[in-house]
């Protein structure tokens, strides 16, 4: 009687464990399915509340991976950017313009920042200037731009770090922002 017992529960504890494995199957089968990304086809709508008075829903499109408009932004006013670029297109225009004299190391139009290698002025050979200019924003406004200017001196036979006057910063943004306002006032966008 007791091999006859221990018969049936090994049959219980198979039956058990074949079910267990069918189950594991089926969801690794629904797991795999679901990871293949198959297209039901319609359309990537999303609900909007209703306002009053409308009786059919109402929705709005898929705003894609990258947002609005794209991986370069909505459409906005002509004078804030262009191009593609992600900062004010006067004052990335005007910033170039300004330091067009000095040889560039870097301009990235989507951060903002423009670099320029080490400048020597044909007037004082024994000294150098490097510029770092930073676009903060689409707005043109006066605090939408700030800029470090690097000073270098020659002394004996190496460069050597020198002081910039307090107000050489500030002029070179003034001179930026002028140079701005005369392309939107010439409407040269």
């Amino acid at each position: 009687m007791k091999v006859a017992a221990e018969g049936a529960g090994s049959r219980q504890g198979g039956l058990w464990a074949r079910r267990m494995l069918a189950i594991a199957a089926v969801f690794l089968l629904g797991l795999t399915a679901s990871a293949c990304n198959f297209d039901l086809g319609g359309e990537a709508k999303y609900p909007v509340p209703r306002q009053k008075g409308q009786n059919q829903p109402q929705y709005e499109e898929d705003p894609g991976v990258f947002g609005e408009g794209g991986i370069f932004g909505p459409d906005l006013p002509e004078d804030s950017t262009g191009g593609g670029i992600g900062v004010n297109n006067l004052l990335w225009r005007a910033s170039l313009d300004t330091v067009s004299f000095m040889p560039l190391v870097s301009a990235d139009p989507f951060g903002g920042v423009i670099i320029t290698d080490w400048y020597t002025p044909p007037s004082a050979p024994d000294e150098r200037f490097k510029v770092n200019i930073y676009i903060l924003g689409r707005a043109l406004r006066a605090d939408g731009i700030r800029a470090s200017v690097f000073r270098q001196q020659m002394q004996g036979a190496g460069w050597v770090d020198a002081p910039v006057a307090l107000n050489t910063a500030t002029d070179l943004e003034n001179a930026i922002l002028t140079r701005a306002r005369q392309m939107r006032l010439s409407g040269s966008q």
